[in-house]
């Protein structure tokens, strides 16, 4: 069985369910981006964040920077460049509209967590340098909703860079969790000259790291971290160079984990190809 041993009061949850004493939450779409950068010592790296304890969901978990979409993310007055949202709708099986606030929270939370922007001047450019007050203060006003993405990009001229991104993943939370996402995972470039932010209001630690690095970390209990997260650093880690992730052929399908009762005991039901990422898979 490809499954994870989760808590014993997860039990009586799962049964409930399956009796169908209780209704699943819905799940809220949302976007993740895995940065990637090519390092001249360590090859291959990946920007990974460690959750605050204080968080509802996956506290304490070494993720990538993403979020939820935003109402506002689907605003159309907003300069794009790259594949359109029916293209990103075709890969990740989603309509345009949905594509378009995907890929914009995509672009917004990555800005949010880490002052990575994934935009510029032109269709042909991109952003050189995130730090400063001025984009601090932008940050945070997209943080606390009181600026649109798309007005933020509008005041400072810039154009969304659809085409640095690259769909790598579709992820469901599985049933029994009382907060779930219908995740799209993304992979793009760190863009030169821009740098990481060294923590974010959602982050207590960041890291670059190798994904294999951060995928053992996982695998010995160091680090923890959810099973898309950590299929995800093991794919990416067969690639030797951010060009050759960006240039790999992807079928995007949906991946939900379920829940079930194994000989009296509760676990976590992985797809297979995952399931070998773990020990003992």
């Amino acid at each position: 069985m490809n499954g994870l041993k989760l808590p014993a009061e997860l039990r009586d949850r799962i049964l409930a369910f399956r009796d169908g004493r209780m209704e699943p939450v819905p799940a809220r779409h949302a976007a993740t981006v895995v940065v990637l950068r090519d390092h001249a010592e360590h090859g291959l790296q990946a920007f990974m964040l460690r959750r605050v304890r204080s968080m509802a969901f996956a506290p304490g978990a070494y993720v990538f920077p993403g979020g939820g979409v935003d109402p506002r993310d689907g605003e159309t007055a907003l300069a794009w460049a790259g594949p359109s949202p029916a293209e990103w709708g075709a890969a990740f099986n989603a309509d345009e509209k949905l594509a378009r606030e995907l890929v914009c929270a995509a672009v917004r939370e990555t800005f949010e967590e880490s002052l990575v922007l994934l935009a510029g001047p032109t269709d042909a450019s991109v952003v050189d340098d995130t730090r400063g007050d001025g984009w601090e203060a932008d940050r945070r006003a997209l943080l606390d909703r009181s600026q649109s993405f798309a007005a933020f990009l509008d005041r400072r001229g810039l154009v969304l860079r659809s085409d640095l991104l690259r769909p790598w993943a579709h992820w469901v939370t599985p049933l029994i969790e009382p907060k779930r996402y219908d995740t799209r995972f993304f992979v793009a470039a760190m863009p030169p000259g821009q740098r990481a932010r060294d923590v974010s209001t959602e982050a207590d630690q960041v890291a670059w790291v190798r994904p294999a690095e951060a995928a053992e970390k996982a695998r010995r209990g160091e680090w923890f971290m959810l099973p898309p997260t950590l299929a995800t650093l093991a794919e990416l880690a067969e690639f030797e160079t951010v060009a050759d992730v960006l240039a790999a052929p992807r079928e995007i399908r949906v991946l939900e984990p379920t829940a079930e009762i194994v000989d009296g005991e509760a676990y976590l039901v992985l797809p297979e190809d995952v399931a070998q990422h773990y020990p003992g898979g």
